[in-house]
């Protein structure tokens, strides 16, 4: 089954500062390529990944050091607690979706194929992108347009989808362009229907919400030192995984002690996000928006 080659690999590893020894978390497993890379880092030590999508547990590595635990990430400190896991040496990251999903068309995460607007990364989870456009209300689609998508125009484009189901349900792909067709700025087609994809695509998978639920269990499962490597690719994911490194908390608001101390849980390894070299921009398109960030336990 292709998947994508892993998105800055190398600076994965290097921020995990991976002990043979130790205990480490893939919460985004996909392909594999991450997680085949830890282990020819490890002895001993012990490699957990998660991944909720049938198609990725098909890639499963045959390793007596390997567990493949198939959930959401959102349940990381349970299922580690059950396999007796915790605490861990450093997580790993990998946000977004796999190409190997955008290439499925049946799955409807690309605006390239005609297909039923699905867009879950869990096939087992109820709601799809085609459940959305029917059923939100015109204020609530506006609301996730304009902060999962960016979109300029979300009042305009919640109302056309809103006025026009009435007459015919929104299910695929096309269906969807054309109904919005009016909404989109000449030349901008890609660009705007890929906001309106990615909009749909977190809510749908609720992957703000998640993220902060595996951010805010990092710092418990985590030993002291131990290191969270995260990488995302667009800027609500970034602002989120930024401000909880800097600050422990999504507003990034930093408290401080008496003495006017910051307290912060972590130490940032990287100031600046990591993106990829020119090299690795020509080689995989994928890594294009890519921002890693690594930061260490207190």
């Amino acid at each position: 089954m292709e998947y994508h080659n892993p998105v800055l690999l190398k600076e994965c590893i290097d921020g995990l500062n991976i002990n043979p020894e130790g205990i480490y978390v893939d919460v985004t497993f996909g392909g594999g390529g991450h997680s085949r890379e830890i282990l020819k880092h490890l002895t001993t030590g012990k490699l957990y990944a998660f991944d909720q999508d049938d198609d990725a547990v098909k890639n499963k590595i045959d390793d007596p050091r390997f567990v493949l635990i198939k959930q959401n990430f959102r349940y990381l400190k349970n299922f580690l607690k059950l396999y007796n896991a915790l605490p861990i040496d450093g997580l790993l990251a990998d946000l977004g979706v796999s190409s190997h999903q955008f290439d499925e068309a049946e799955r409807g995460f690309s605006i390239r194929f005609d297909a039923k607007l699905d867009m879950r990364m869990d096939q087992n989870g109820k709601v799809t992108a085609a459940d959305v456009l029917n059923t939100y209300s015109e204020e609530d689609l506006k609301r996730i347009f304009r902060i999962y998508g960016e979109v300029d125009n979300a009042g305009y484009l919640a109302s056309i989808i809103f006025h026009s189901r009435k007459t015919k349900a929104i299910e695929t792909v096309n269906d969807l362009k054309v109904t919005i067709t009016k909404c989109v700025k000449r030349g901008k087609e890609n660009q705007y229907y890929a906001q309106v994809f990615q909009a749909l695509r977190i809510e749908v998978n609720k992957e703000l919400e998640v993220l902060e639920e595996l951010l805010t269990q990092s710092l418990e499962v985590l030993k002291p030192n131990g290191r969270l490597v995260v990488m995302s690719y667009h800027s609500l994911e970034d602002r989120l995984v930024k401000n909880f490194m800097r600050s422990g908390k999504f507003e990034g608001e930093v408290e401080k002690d008496f003495f006017g101390n910051q307290l912060t849980p972590f130490k940032q390894i990287t100031r600046k996000p990591i993106v990829p070299t020119t090299e690795e921009l020509e080689s995989n398109t994928r890594s294009r928006s890519a921002k890693l960030r690594v930061a260490e336990k207190k």
